[in-house]
């Protein structure tokens, strides 16, 4: 008897447990679906705040960028047509000079021997000339032996100007005002022909030569405007123009090197440097986006439309056409209008047709772009 009222309670126990367990199935059941309405990935989901931007025309420039390199308006070796000591060092490295500024001195004891011959030869030959002048003004001597003397006169005047030049050539002297670069040389040294002895550049305007292709040339000339920079000053712009274009185009790249001049008070742009130059053809009016608000995928782009929807606003997938990229805004060729409301951040939580709202915009105007 006791068995069996044992095994009673037993099922009673196991019927309340299982109605207990339908109820609580029951439960849950009624709060996924009410999550599943809700959530911010049901159709009606909870809408995704946002950032805006106006599709707006801006102003975008037509350039043709290429890499050239910077050189002086004149740059020259300083060098020895000789083999011979120096003697004196008349400049400092880095010295800016006058033209014609006297910068090593070679050793030149023949010249100044060959000076002192040619200066005693001029004495000899001026005191003949003067006698024989005034005897042949007397009578006492032919007149052609005065002219004679004349002729040997001007003969030893020649002389003497060979010489006094030979020695000028033993002092070596700027060409051109310029700057003076490093040099290792110091009195004593042995200089050979063709050794530098120093450099000269003249930086006061520095020439800029590039490439251009040649389906630019019928749009480019001298005197075109151009902007170029220098990665050693960042962001920093010089301002020059088209100096020339040469008359030749390469068979191989199909361009022709134009020269740009640069003027460079200060001399803050060296020989040598690289420069980016960007040539300007014009100007124009295209609608415009932030950077941000474009998104890639292989050659194609696309932006976040914000439209209004059944319940507020969404987001529409709509592919554009991009072109120049310039100054933190992206041109747009195609496939938005001006005025349209486009997705500026946020993008990476966005799926197309998902409810959206703007972040700081009052609830009245988002019903009313509802509407």
């Amino acid at each position: 008897m006791i068995k069996r009222h044992f095994f009673l309670a037993a099922a009673a126990v196991l019927l309340g447990l299982m109605v207990v367990a339908v109820i609580l199935r029951i439960a849950f059941a009624g709060d996924e679906k009410a999550g599943g309405r809700g959530g911010p990935g049901g159709a009606g989901g909870r809408a995704q705040a946002v950032s805006q931007a106006v599709v707006t025309p801006r102003e975008f420039t037509d350039e043709i960028r290429v890499l050239g390199v910077a050189r002086g308006r004149r740059s020259v070796n300083i060098t020895s047509s000789t083999s011979e000591l120096i003697t004196r060092v008349l400049f400092s490295d880095g010295q800016r000079v006058a033209a014609g500024t006297p910068l090593v001195e070679l050793q030149a004891r023949e010249e100044d021997a060959d000076i002192i011959e040619a200066r005693s030869r001029v004495g000899q030959a001026q005191r003949e000339y003067d006698r024989y002048r005034e005897l042949a003004e007397r009578g006492v001597a032919p007149r052609v032996t005065a002219e004679n003397a004349e002729t040997a006169l001007e003969a030893a005047q020649a002389g003497l100007a060979a010489a006094q030049a030979r020695r000028g050539d033993r002092l070596i002297r700027a060409p051109f005002a310029g700057v003076l670069g490093l040099s290792t040389v110091t009195a004593g040294t042995l200089i050979s022909p063709g050794a530098v002895i120093t450099t000269l550049d003249d930086i006061s305007v520095v020439r800029v030569d590039f490439p251009v292709p040649e389906r630019y040339l019928a749009v480019l000339r001298s005197g075109v405007p151009i902007v170029a920079t220098a990665d050693a000053f960042g962001g920093e712009t010089f301002a020059g123009r088209i100096a020339l274009i040469d008359t030749r185009v390469n068979e191989q790249t199909r361009a022709a090197t134009a020269r740009a001049e640069i003027p460079n008070p200060g001399g803050r742009i060296r020989p040598g440097m690289m420069m980016r130059v960007a040539v300007r053809q014009g100007v124009r009016q295209s609608l415009a986006v932030p950077e941000a608000a474009v998104q890639y995928e292989g050659d194609s782009a696309y932006v976040f439309r914000i439209a209004p929807g059944e319940r507020g606003l969404t987001a529409q997938r709509i592919g554009v056409d991009a072109g120049s990229v310039e100054n933190g805004f992206v041109e747009i060729l195609s496939g938005l209008n001006a005025g349209d409301r486009v997705v500026a951040t946020g993008l990476n939580r966005i799926q197309p047709g998902s409810p959206v709202r703007v972040a700081g915009a009052p609830p009245a105007a988002r019903a009313g772009a509802a509407r």
